[in-house]
């Protein structure tokens, strides 16, 4: 019950509150860490993945490269490029990249592949062939599991961007750092509530997004894709707001 006291003052202290160690600004830095992440490894990973899962060539090189990817810590991703470039933000945004990447690119390839051959077959009956199939019809089917491959990265890249701290970078990680430094349990723990109510926010904020942009009828679509994908075991994070955006 002390630690819980000594929490609470902590979040109550009006100094905590403001200048550059302040809440304010940390969650800035920790929010920038975080979204240049998510950005890069989108930029990457969701290429490739909505692409080989169009074509089907490499699907299964590229699943397996991304699950090797969810086993090799981000702790230790960040150790070789502190070895290999040394301390600040370049190794932090790596192993956060790295650790962005596999369920983005899961998603995206198993949101087109299991799009149903008869809706493709009517596509092409229709002329559409090669990146107009992919744009026009493969895609906005794939939505909802690539909007829940980018929920799920973004979630593991805010909670774990406190390693920024590790290399010199701030963020929440730095009160975490810095707590342990001198053994102020309160800070610690300040600063493990505000990335665990951080990640809420983003869910719960990627969840509306994927509500708005996602139609009832692909919804439903892609719930059954899921479903098919993990009795197959295909490691697809599942669209959880499948339901949700029927619900909305």
């Amino acid at each position: 019950m002390e630690l819980v006291a000594d929490v609470v003052a902590w979040f109550l202290e009006p100094d905590h509150w403001q200048g550059s160690d302040g809440v304010p600004a940390r969650t800035l830095e920790h929010l920038w860490y975080s979204v240049v992440a998510v950005l890069a490894a989108t930029a990457l990973a969701l290429p490739v993945g909505l692409w080989v899962g169009h074509t089907g060539r490499g699907g299964a090189v590229a699943v397996n490269v991304a699950n090797l990817g969810r086993a090799i810590p981000s702790l230790g991703i960040l150790t070789l490029m502190v070895v290999a470039i040394g301390i600040g933000f370049w190794p932090a945004f790596i192993a956060l990249m790295a650790f962005g990447i596999p369920p983005i690119l899961t998603n995206a390839y198993t949101g087109v592949r299991e799009v149903d051959d008869d809706v493709r077959e009517a596509a092409r009956g229709m002329g559409m062939r090669g990146g107009e199939l992919l744009r026009r019809v493969e895609i906005p089917i794939a939505l909802p599991l690539v909007m829940a491959g980018i929920r799920t990265s973004a979630v593991q890249v805010v909670a774990t961007a406190t390693l920024a701290a590790v290399v010199g970078l701030d963020g929440f990680g730095r009160y975490i750092v810095n707590g342990l430094a001198v053994q102020d349990f309160a800070q610690v723990a300040a600063g493990a509530i505000l990335v665990a109510v951080l990640a809420i926010l983003v869910e719960l904020g990627l969840a509306a997004l994927q509500r708005a942009l996602v139609p009832e009828g692909i919804a439903a679509l892609a719930e059954q894709a899921a479903t098919d994908a993990k009795v197959q075991g295909g490691g697809v994070e599942p669209a959880a707001s499948a339901p949700e955006a029927r619900r909305g």
